[in-house]
């Protein structure tokens, strides 16, 4: 008497709820969580189509360092005469603005996630294996990206005005205020992004940026604040990112709390982000 085999191309174990039939229907999570080089060209794409926000990110840090820095190109900063080497006061108004620029244009990244949210783009992304926090990198960068445009356009109106530094002294305050500035901050849009409806989001994390800017000593020197003042803006995203970035201009040491304060930002804004990013998609 002959037995019938499975007929090929079906599990022995061909039963609903068998195992084998379970393992079809698992999600695989790709490799660094999802990570691609294709999803961040979509992103930077996505970014540098907006000419309208590009035109703001690569134009205002320039019209504000005109406007305020530049009449100042002769004057000290450091006490030493700009005609024997002395650091201008606008090569640190410059500074200030290419931060400023670079914050702005990565809190952007904040509204275009408001928007994809009412696009529904968010839940979408939910269903996929990507990891929320891998998301969140990928969007990160993005910004950055922008903000590199605002601190090297900034950079060369400076140069062309006649700003004179060190070669380490371009380099340096250049890299911390682009690379600290841009992650913080695109962090902190991401964060408002998913929390706000997109008529919103804009709107306030421009104005989330000016306060800190103004709180945080961006646009003037601590010292000129009340003690209490200056006692809160150490407590600010932007008090350790402008110390860091402009102590290479003023002279002033290295103060392993100005890190600190920049480090600790980002980590509580990426861990507030995903967390944001979980609770808007938690019903797919």
């Amino acid at each position: 008497m002959s037995t019938a085999s499975p007929a090929a191309g079906t599990s022995a174990a061909g039963a609903p709820g068998a195992p084998a039939d379970r393992v079809s229907l698992d999600r695989r999570v790709p490799p660094l969580g999802g990570f691609t080089l294709t999803y961040l060209g979509i992103e930077l794409k996505r970014r540098l189509r907006n000419r309208r926000t590009l035109f703001f990110t690569v134009a205002f840090p320039i019209v504000m360092y005109v406007l305020i820095g530049l009449p100042m190109r002769d004057e000290s900063l450091t006490g030493i005469p700009v005609a024997d080497g002395g650091i201008s006061v606008a090569a640190y108004i410059m500074v200030s603005m290419a931060m400023y620029g670079a914050m702005m244009s990565a809190t952007q990244t904040g509204a275009a996630v408001a928007v994809e949210r009412a696009q529904g783009w968010s839940r979408q992304l939910r269903l996929t294996p990507l990891n929320p926090f891998v998301n969140v990198i990928v969007k990160m960068i993005a910004g950055m990206v922008l903000g590199l445009l605002a601190v090297v356009a900034t950079y060369v109106a400076g140069a062309i005005s006649g700003i004179q530094l060190t070669a380490g002294q371009w380099i340096s305050t250049g890299l911390v205020g682009w690379l600290l500035a841009s992650a913080v901050f695109t962090t902190l849009g991401l964060f408002i992004g998913y929390l706000m409806p997109s008529e919103n989001a804009a709107q306030v994390t421009s104005l989330v940026v000016v306060f800190l800017s103004f709180l945080g000593g961006l646009f003037y020197p601590l010292s000129s604040m009340p003690d209490v003042m200056q006692t809160v803006a150490t407590f600010t995203p932007v008090y350790g990112i402008g110390e860091l970035a402009r102590s290479p201009l003023t002279g002033e040491a290295f103060d392993i709390m100005w890190l600190a304060n920049a480090v600790v930002w980002l980590v509580t804004l990426m861990v507030a982000t995903t967390w944001a990013f979980r609770r808007d998609t938690k019903r797919v």
